[in-house]
This record gives C-alpha cells, sequence and structure tokens, in this order.
C-alpha cells in the first residue's frame, strides 16, 4: 500500500451461480457500514485501468430480475452517474443534458410515476 494510504475498507461482491453458471444470487457487504450481506439483483463494476487509459467492467444481474426492474435500475444508474460526474468535474451542463436524456429514458420506458 502506499505511505499516503492510512485505512483500507473493503466492499465484497458474492455471486451465487446456478447449475448453468447462471447468477442465482447476489450478496454484498461493506466493512466500514452496517451492510453484511445485503441481497442484490444486479450490480454494474466499472473500474479505471490508469495504465492503459480504459475502463473494466463486470454487470451482473439475477435471472430472477425482472425486465421492470432492470429499466429502474439503469434509470436510476444513469441519475446517479449525471450527479458523479458533475461533482467530479464541475461539468453542470453536461450533466444536465444527461439528465434530460434520463426524463426521456423514462418516458421511453414508460416507468415515470403516475401524476
Amino acid at each position: 500500500m502506499s505511505d499516503q494510504i492510512t485505512k483500507k475498507s473493503d466492499i465484497i461482491l458474492s455471486v451465487g451461480l446456478d447449475a448453468n453458471q447462471i447468477p442465482a444470487a447476489i450478496k454484498w457487504s461493506a466493512i466500514d457500514t452496517n451492510v453484511s450481506n445485503a441481497e442484490a439483483s444486479a450490480f454494474l463494476l466499472s473500474i479505471w485501468d490508469p495504465k492503459e487509459k480504459n475502463t473494466m467492467k463486470i454487470d451482473l444481474w439475477t435471472k430472477d430480475m425482472s425486465i421492470e426492474e432492470m429499466k429502474q435500475f439503469f434509470h436510476q444508474t444513469l441519475l446517479t452517474m449525471a450527479d458523479t460526474f458533475e461533482k467530479a468535474t464541475g461539468e453542470h451542463l453536461i450533466s444536465e443534458d444527461l439528465r434530460d436524456y434520463c426524463y426521456h429514458f423514462a418516458t421511453k420506458m414508460e416507468i415515470l410515476p403516475e401524476e
């Protein structure tokens, strides 16, 4: 570990597979929180490789996750990405554009709440 690192924190993902190697259960824990073996239905993990200047990723979801849940998951993930991008870069206008797209996505997927 680097000399600048004063503490280590682990996030653990556990994927249970069925006989056909399809994800049947996902659990996760975060050592520094009260989350321990919490159930999940999907995760999208993107990791930036600074040497290769490339993104490595793992996208998994359980076989029981519904299409409606996946639509909600993607919508919420895209909104979170807009927030994170703005916080990390200060790029407010493009983040608003992404939020506008999220509204379009939700409209097309018919997942907006009834008014």
